[in-house]
């Protein structure tokens, strides 16, 4: 019986197409001991053995793309029942049972295998810690396993594969012959056992070739630490207002710079998953940025805009992001002019374009209430004649609330609406103001009082910065567990108390456009500014 197996193939075509993948990854130096998974020597530094085994494609009943009980959108195996294809065994699961696959020799890694073609294959290995190599200790290091398949690998650790938009040279395929290096731990400890499983893909998928399945390299490389570039290592600097600051800010604290060369960077927000993303509205991208790695990788493209017009605009692409309590990333999208939700399945959710049929102006900056309800800034500094241009429809520059459904408008005393943050109660909201048309008399945050109904009132003036002369005003807010307020001013962060009081500044090397609260316990402030992404360490935390 012959199987057949369907492929799905779409072909587009340009007059000229320019491709290009962004991904910055810092060089962590040169390893204290390498552990050659393909002699023998290393593979017993590590009590590992090399198991194998063919993968083989097999029939399997599915369904057609359907709805589900909650969602219309054809987007789920509900639909009618179809024959497909799968792999088996499915061996990168932690439990799999591998007693009875081959065992291999290290040096045997580069026999050829699986069935040519359209083939695919497993390899797998367990690897303990060792005390020590070379002489070297292990304690505390990082370790990396990097391995390159002929032609595409997808690695599990412990049984997972992690996931994530932009990832690459990680867990899954990451390109033609490429490797994949994947992070054990930035905290090895003797005995500590990895179980790691390999699937073996022979490629190109679209051209498949005469040839069969090897590994090239595999590898564990050990790290003492991460590289310091001591040019972006404890800089900038703190400057005390008021002793209350020792609360918030340790007296050592320091700015890290992470990473640089963007044209301007905003709208960080912090997965739980543990990376930062972040926006560059000049150049239309959200980047990923990864804190074990310290790599940024572009994570989602054309993140704002797609019109033939994108040339006239200065800041076409994603602000402000957020996420909300399912993990669905929100995003502020200036070009296209409206706020989306990326689905977990794929699509995206428009969740506001328009204030009561007008068209918004540019959203800048987003927060969600604890109830989930999205609160968010529409200045008009994402068109590209900002107050006159001719496709402004909406005669304020409103703050928006997202009720029910319906885009309400909440507030418009503001010429310049931008950062937005709620205080730790959410009793409050904070909205800082930045009019370009009168900077110097609009500096200024505001502070609303949130009803039950998400409505606010009582809008004032909260803290007034209009006696600094410089050209820069107001941009990202984010608020700490104790209520205080950090702003992105004239000259850094500065630090405010909820009663008004300023109790600090950050000075960085450059301001600080936005900021994210992330890492593990959440008390790192990841800062970006302008051209760079930068962290500092606080005592208190979202």
């Amino acid at each position: 019986m012959k199987t057949k197996i369907l492929l799905t193939v779409f072909f587009l075509s340009f007059s000229k197409l320019v491709l290009a993948q962004d991904i910055r990854e810092l060089s962590f130096g040169k390893p204290f001991s390498i552990v050659n998974l393909k002699s023998s020597e290393g593979t017993k530094a590590v009590n590992g053995q090399w198991k194998f085994s063919n993968a083989t494609i097999v029939e399997q009943s599915f369904n057609e793309p359907g709805s589900s009980k909650t969602d219309n959108l054809k987007l789920y195996p509900t639909g009618k029942s179809i024959t497909t294809h799968n792999i088996a065994p499915k061996a990168g699961a932690k439990d799999f049972e591998d007693k009875s696959w081959e065992n291999l020799t290290p040096e045997s890694l580069e026999d050829r295998k699986g069935t040519g073609l359209l083939s695919y294959v497993w390899y797998r290995i367990n690897v303990t810690i060792p005390e020590t190599l070379a002489g070297n200790s292990v304690e505390g290091s990082t370790v990396y396993f990097e391995i390159v398949m002929d032609d595409y690998a997808e690695v599990f650790v412990n049984g997972k594969l992690n996931k994530t938009f932009g990832d690459v040279n990680g867990q899954t395929i990451s390109g033609y012959n490429s490797r994949n290096r994947i992070v054990l731990t930035n905290n090895a400890k003797a005995g500590d056992k990895y179980q790691i499983a390999i699937l073996g893909i022979n490629g190109p998928m679209a051209d498949l070739p005469d040839n069969y399945i090897w590994i090239r390299s595999a590898t564990l490389d050990f790290y003492k630490q991460k590289p310091v570039n001591p040019d972006w290592d404890s800089i900038g600097k703190i400057e005390k207002e008021d002793a209350a600051i020792d609360n918030i800010l340790s007296t050592d604290a320091k700015i890290t710079k992470l990473a640089d060369g963007f044209s301007f960077t905003e709208g960080p927000v912090w997965h739980n998953d543990g990376f930062l993303l972040f926006s560059d509205p000049n150049q239309n991208v959200i980047y990923k940025y990864d804190p074990i790695t310290s790599n940024v990788s572009v994570y989602i493209t054309k993140s704002g805009y797609t019109g033939m017009d994108i040339g006239e605009r200065k800041q076409p692409g994603s602000n402000g992001l957020a996420f909300d309590k399912e993990g669905r990333l929100l995003v502020c999208q200036h070009g296209n002019r409206r706020i989306i939700r990326h689905e977990k399945k794929g699509p995206i959710t428009v969740l506001s374009d328009n204030w009561e049929g007008k068209k918004l102006n540019s959203p800048n900056d987003i927060v969600l209430r604890s109830d989930g309800t999205v609160y968010f800034t529409d200045p008009p500094y994402g068109l590209p004649n900002f107050y006159n241009d001719k496709t402004k429809e909406t005669p304020h520059q409103g703050v928006y609330a997202i009720i029910d459904g319906k885009t309400i408008l909440v507030a418009k005393d503001l010429g310049g609406p931008n950062g937005i943050a709620f205080s730790s109660d959410e009793k409050y909201l904070y909205v800082s103001n930045w009019d370009i048309r009168d900077i110097h008399k609009t500096k200024v945050i505001w502070k609303y009082e949130v009803q039950k109904d998400g409505t606010l009132k009582n809008g004032a003036e909260f803290f007034n910065m209009n006696s600094t002369p410089d050209e820069e005003a107001l941009d990202g807010l984010k608020v700490d567990h104790q209520g205080n307020i950090f702003s992105s001013a004239p000259g850094g962060v500065w630090i405010i108390s909820p009663q008004g009081k300023l109790l600090g500044k950050i000075t960085a090397p450059e301001r600080p456009a936005n900021m994210a609260w992330g890492g593990k316990d959440g008390k790192t402030l990841y800062l970006t500014a302008h051209s760079s992404l930068y962290k500092i360490e606080t005592l208190t935390g979202k």
